[in-house]
Order: C-alpha cells, then structure tokens, then sequence
C-alpha cells in the first residue's frame, strides 16, 4: 500500500539490489519440507514477493494489467522489490521479537517514534495513507489511541504488516489477533483493526494447519460478524468457492467474481480495509491455498494490488511452506532497501521469521 493515487510500477527506477542472505533449504525428511520454521519463512517470503509482484498493478483496473502486461504471470520488472507494505511487516515483526506476547502500545508507540517520527521527513517515498496521517499526529505530540484518528483509520495498513504476529502466536489465532490489535492502536480504527486481526489470525491458524477453510474460519472468530471487514471477507470467500466450481471457469472468471462481490463501484481509495482483506482471502480461497496462484489472483484483481497480494501470500507460505514458493521468486527478494522506512534498510523477512518461530526438531537436526 503505497499513498499515490496513480499507478506505480512505470518509470521507477530501483536501487542496486543488495546482497541476499541465504535462505536454508527445508530440512530433509520432513513433510513437504513444511517444519514450522518454513511455514514461517513462507509466511513472510510469501508477504514481501506478493508485495514485490503487485507493486506494479497497484491502483490500476483489470483492464489496464491486461492492456500493458497480458495476465501477470511473473515478475513484470527486471528488478522487482517490495513496497512500503514489506517494510512495515518487517518493524512490527522487530517490535514483536523484542516484547512478545508482553507487547503494549507504549512499546508500539516508542517505537514509531525512535525507528520513524524523530527521524527526518525526507526517505519516507511511498507510505501510505494511514501511515502518513499517523506520522502527522504524532508529531504533532498526539498519542495513541487518539494518533489513529485521521481520515484513513480503516485503510489496510494495518493488514499488510499483520503477518509477523500471525507466525510468533503459530495455532493461536485470538493471541495473534491480541496482538496485532495492540500494534494497531497507534495507527488505526475499527474496520482498519479487524482486518488487521483477519489477516493475523488467518496465518495464525496456516502456520499449523492444511486447510484453507480452517484459515478463513479463524479469520472470521477474532473479528465481530455484523463488521463489514466480516461481511465482506465471507461475499468474497463465497464467490470464489461458486466461481471455482463452474466447469467453464477461467482465472479471469474467478478473478471477476471475487473481485465484483467486495469492491464499491466508483469509490476513489483503493486501500479500505474490508476490500482489501476481502479480495486477499477471496484470493487464498479461489486458489485452495496454492501459493502461486493465489497471489497471481490477487495481483491481477488490481486495486491495491501490493498489499492484497501480500495479504494472500503470506497466507499461503504458511500454509504450504516457503518450499512452495517458486524459487525465481523467493530468491528474487533482497534484504530490504528503506525506501519508506531508512531505519529497516538490510533487514530481511526470512531473518524476521527466524526471530519470531524457535527452530524445531526438523531443522535443529537439519543445521
């Protein structure tokens, strides 16, 4: 999620990529590879390579993908890199292997002020629009709750860095919603709170299980039904189920149909939050869970497309493991630049995922 209202993927021009830290192979003998040490790396590889797919397609219609690219199918730059939306994912999975389940909102709120707010205005290309706001009154010397209170409190900023939380409280979907909404406080509101608690859950309950229903039941227990973040994730979770099953179905059938069931007709932003969770788990279910095409579902939906990919992707890594995850695209994510935020330049996700899920048997027998 990024705050232009224009799209993002022409004429950038990128950094030099730096070095990527190596990613171990999954552990030999283990299930599919998928000890919870690669459901994590999955988890959050799965964020930063939706991010880096939908990056380009972000604010742009079906329409306008399918005019410049075809169907994406892969990388559509030579040199692909996550957004905003990976870098916040990788401050609050810092935040949350420094406090674990003993986080507060003071922790939170410190800690936009030493990694973001205190620092200067300049490097922070691409926030979005909650964040922006939450920036502003911050420094205007507002705390939380009352630094959530700008125009964009229900945006799906919260939801794009909710994984972390999702893979330190693995199988505990109402700790990770907790915890999520904790870190949510400073920066968001109501519906941008439960699609935050959505998507935690969600890979909450991927990190230990193999279904996909499984994942979308415990994103629907941690958030109220009568919520429009609730009412939405079901149209969409329901629509790709019926498009699935019509023997005549074309992703872009699918796509259509999830997408046509959440989205509001003319409505300017494209980073509310029951949309965007909406279209990730819309996106999740239509491909059963399978990494690849979840998240290509996602990126070619359009809208906010970065971060439902995200969303869709690390629901996907944890359920199916990072050894699921194309290698191209896996090794394709580089320690992360700081375009948005200096202070993550370096950090990369894996290295988020190993702080937040202890090793078990598989892979201590495996290093």
């Amino acid at each position: 999620m990024s705050s232009t209202a224009e799209p993002v993927g022409e004429g950038r021009t990128a950094a030099r990529r730096p070095r990527l830290r190596p990613v171990s192979p999954p552990p030999a003998g283990a299930s599919e590879g998928r000890t919870a040490r690669d459901r994590a790396r999955g988890a959050m590889l799965g964020l930063a390579v939706g991010d880096a797919l939908g990056a380009p397609a972000e604010n742009l219609k079906p329409s306008q993908i399918r005019e410049r690219w075809g169907r994406i199918e892969d990388f559509v730059t030579d040199d692909p890199a996550g957004t905003d939306d990976t870098e916040y994912a990788i401050f609050s999975g810092l935040l949350l292997a420094e406090h674990g389940s003993g986080l507060t909102v003071e922790h939170v709120e410190h800690a936009w002020h030493q990694w973001i707010v205190d620092l200067d205005e300049g490097p922070f290309k691409g926030a979005g629009f909650s964040e922006r706001g939450t920036l502003e009154n911050l420094r205007r010397g507002l705390a939380a709750p009352i630094s959530a209170q700008h125009r964009h409190s229900w945006s799906d900023g919260l939801a794009m860095r909710a994984a972390p939380f999702g893979v330190y409280a693995a199988g505990r979907p109402a700790e990770a919603a907790r915890l999520v909404a904790i870190d949510g406080t400073v920066s968001h509101d109501g519906e941008g709170i439960y699609g935050g608690k959505a998507v935690a859950a969600g890979v909450a309950a991927a990190m230990v299980s193999d279904s996909p229903d499984a994942v979308v039941q415990a994103a629907l227990s941690v958030i109220p039904e009568d919520s429009w973040t609730s009412r939405s994730l079901q149209r969409a979770v329901s629509a790709a189920r019926q498009a699935r099953l019509n023997p005549d179905a074309t992703p872009l059938s699918i796509e259509r149909a999830v997408r046509t069931s959440v989205i509001i007709g003319g409505y300017p932003w494209t980073d509310l939050a029951p949309e965007a969770v909406g279209l990730a788990f819309g996106a999740f279910t239509a491909a059963r869970g399978d990494f690849t095409t979840a998240v290509l579902t996602a990126v070619n939906m359009g809208r906010d497309a970065d971060t439902t990919a995200a969303a869709a992707g690390s629901l996907a890594g944890a359920l199916r493991g990072a050894c699921n995850i194309p290698e191209a695209w896996a090794d394709a994510i580089r320690p992360v630049r700081g375009t948005c935020l200096p202070s993550m330049r370096g950090h990369h996700v894996v290295e988020i995922a190993d702080r937040l899920s202890p090793a078990d048997e598989g892979d201590r027998a495996a290093s």
